[in-house]
């Protein structure tokens, strides 16, 4: 039909141009009186000719009109004979139903469809019917809408013009969709993250706490219908559809409470990884994304469960007991021969930790500097004055002097001009690529090494050489120390020669990442490091020096001690000025200060460290977990030790975050470690 009207377009547009151009052409002839046309044609000749003219026009149109009328009801009567006359039977087996309803949403008529499932809502108003309809009103919601109502399911379209609700029934498509996703196969590993020291030396399979965790495994794993399978003494392959999965996240993973449970009286307690894969089509992909779930879990210092669903942001459960010191000195040894090898490879080397860096950070970038040494690559420490914090600044131009200093240290912009192909970039006391002082450089080298002691977030350094995370650590010094020590490549050849400032400057890290010894995370390792540290002779007296504090900072802690609130029992927080530029080490010396106060379990410190960015610094005495509050303001840290750090805002509005944090997640981040156990 549309050839036919396209046919007869192209024929009355061909003959109205042939009829303009002879009545142009003639009218033309006639004015200029070519020929003595004002004799031979009369006026009343030409109204003849015009009426003639007009008569013929108007019979062209009424046999085109015909024509296309005739064409027309030759397609509908195609079309009835196709679907049949009643065109509503149509709609009713494609179950459409449709609803007019007029400016105020009352309706005026509704197909059979909605009629014939007792719902008759004529003269009502459709919003009130279906509340959800208002987002067609008050949303940019596309051009449809999904409703449930009495239990069926419709896809809903609003034409607002012709004041029309189309509804389309896909209740069978969405539970064939809800099936299929019910269905979907997941993919998961179990890990015993201390079962080496759980198993003592006497190395006995059998052991009763093992045996205990293995039972809970299996029980854990018959109720949520997932298929197990042991796959070394330790760990376990996982396989259940996505309906199982589902039940296991609403259940929070208790298996890792019952795990727990299980020895709670023994002096090590056993702790279990989960790692969970979903959402790919591909097993084998499954299978790697739970690997690197599992590889989180336990970087993050285990007891927890990573959730990895393709294409979305991890999610995790648990984390609510302290990081155990799982390292030995074999690992430590096997980590510092491949450092050792790393650097020996490497044409120059940049050591760098975190923005606002502090004692803990700058001893570990020195520490591996002495490492380097060792090894006679050339290397520098990034360091940039406005990127460290007070105290930091103050030890490294008080110990060493302007030549020293220049010798060992470069600032940003120096450094992008020694990155190379062969450089290796050592990134220490932090694993966010973008907390630390030189991100853009870390794109540049295809080689980093990581070396921190918190717990691993999502955002990670992209594909490091070697990757040292040991949340069960106290500090990064710590962990440097025992790689200055307990290699055996520099052991065979007379060992690291790491110099007494070092020495001294890693000693006062320790001392400030475990408030003097005081913290959870202390452990014999701490003070083995701490011995380390005095066998180089590193000074205690100074390193005491170096995190002492001035009148002024003292009257300033206590000021905003002052402030504080108790939101929740055993909770408190603590703001300071909204004017007030502080350092991020005075509002941990604030926690800390709370935290020597009777009755208080965990405390949020809130202040702006610079002009665009507000911190809040949070500690606790191990029966909340901090990290994961602060993880939840994009933070992260220890579960005695965390931090967060917000842009663009004011220290009201982090207030007001975190007070909602608090009222969501505050019972989940409650552990079940009484103080002092």
């Amino acid at each position: 039909m549309n050839e036919k009207i396209n046919k007869l377009k192209r024929l009355t547009l061909f003959l109205t141009l042939i009829e303009i151009v002879l009545v142009g052409a003639f009218l033309t002839l006639y004015l200029l009186n070519i020929w003595n046309l004002y004799e031979l044609v009369k006026v009343e000749y030409l109204v003849y000719v015009f009426f003639g003219l007009v008569f013929i026009d108007c019979v062209y149109i009424w046999s085109i009109l015909s024509k296309i009328n005739k064409s027309r009801q030759l397609s509908d009567i195609r079309t009835s004979e196709i679907i049949g006359s009643d065109i509503k039977e149509a709609y009713l087996f494609g179950k459409l139903a449709f609803v007019v309803c007029d400016e105020k949403g009352i309706v005026l008529w509704e197909s059979d469809l909605l009629l014939q499932r007792q719902i008759n809502i004529v003269n009502l108003n459709i919003y009130e019917w279906c509340p959800k309809l208002k987002d067609f009103l008050e949303k940019d919601i596309g051009n449809t809408l999904k409703i449930t109502q009495d239990g069926v399911q419709y896809e809903v379209e609003y034409l607002r013009s012709a004041g029309l609700f189309l509804f389309k029934d896909v209740s069978e498509y969405e539970t064939l969709s809800r099936y299929a996703k019910d269905q979907a196969t997941c993919v998961g590993l179990i890990t015993i993250d201390n079962y080496v020291d759980v198993m003592g030396n006497g190395g006995d399979d059998n052991n009763d706490v093992i045996t205990k965790v293995r039972n809970e495994i299996y029980n854990y794993a018959k109720i949520f219908n997932v298929v197990i399978r042991h796959i070394r003494n330790d760990a376990y392959f996982a396989v259940c559809n996505f309906s199982s999965l589902d039940k296991m996240k609403k259940d929070g993973f208790s298996l890792l409470d019952n795990v727990r449970q299980v020895g709670a009286h023994e002096q090590i307690r056993p702790t279990l990884s989960i790692g969970f894969a979903h959402d790919f089509p591909d097993v084998n992909k499954l299978n790697d994304m739970a690997s690197n779930a599992i590889d989180i879990a336990m970087s993050r210092g285990g007891d927890q469960a990573v959730i990895s669903k393709y294409g979305s942001e991890l999610e995790f459960y648990g984390g609510k007991s302290e990081a155990i010191e799982k390292r030995n000195k074999v690992k430590v040894r096997v980590v510092g021969d491949s450092l050792i090898g790393l650097i020996g490879r490497s044409s120059n080397i940049i050591i760098m930790g975190h923005t606002m860096a502090d004692m803990d950070a700058i001893g570990a970038c020195l520490g591996i500097k002495a490492i380097c040494d060792y090894c006679k690559k050339p290397s520098v420490v990034v360091y940039e004055p406005k990127f460290f914090e007070r105290k930091a600044r103050a030890a490294m131009t008080s110990l060493f002097n302007r030549e020293q200093l220049q010798k060992i240290t470069a600032n940003c912009k120096d450094v992008f001009g020694l990155v190379s192909a062969t450089t290796l970039i050592i990134v220490v006391d932090v694993s966010k690529p973008s907390m630390t002082i030189c991100p853009k450089i870390l794109e540049d080298s295809p080689k980093v090494v990581v070396i921190d002691h918190h717990r691993r977030a999502e955002d990670f350094i992209d594909n490091p050489v070697l990757s040292y995370i040991e949340p069960g650590a106290s500090s990064s010094c710590e962990l440097i120390a025992e790689l200055i020590k307990y290699n055996s490549v520099a052991n065979a050849n007379g060992g690291i020669q790491l110099d007494s400032i070092f020495a001294t400057i890693m000693l006062s890290g320790i001392f400030l990442d475990t408030g003097f010894y005081k913290n959870k995370s202390v452990g014999i390792r701490t003070f083995d490091a701490s011995l380390i540290l005095k066998e180089y002779g590193a000074d205690n007296g100074i390193a005491d020096d170096l995190l002492k504090d001035e009148y002024e900072e003292y009257v300033l802690i206590n000021k905003i001690i002052s402030t504080m609130q108790t939101p929740y029992y055993g909770i408190v927080y603590c703001m300071a000025e909204e004017d007030e530029i502080l350092e991020a080490s005075t509002l941990a010396k604030v926690g800390n200060q709370c935290m020597q106060l009777k009755g208080i379990n965990a405390c949020f410190v809130i202040g702006r460290t610079s002009d665009s960015e507000v911190r809040i610094s949070a500690r606790s005495d191990g029966t909340v977990n901090v990290q994961i509050i602060c993880e939840k303001l994009d933070g992260g840290g220890h579960l005695s030790q965390a931090a967060a750090l917000l842009k663009k805002t004011t220290i009201s509005e982090v207030k007001d975050k975190l007070l909602d944090v608090l009222g969501t997640y505050l019972s989940d981040a409650r552990t079940s470690i009484k103080k002092g156990e």
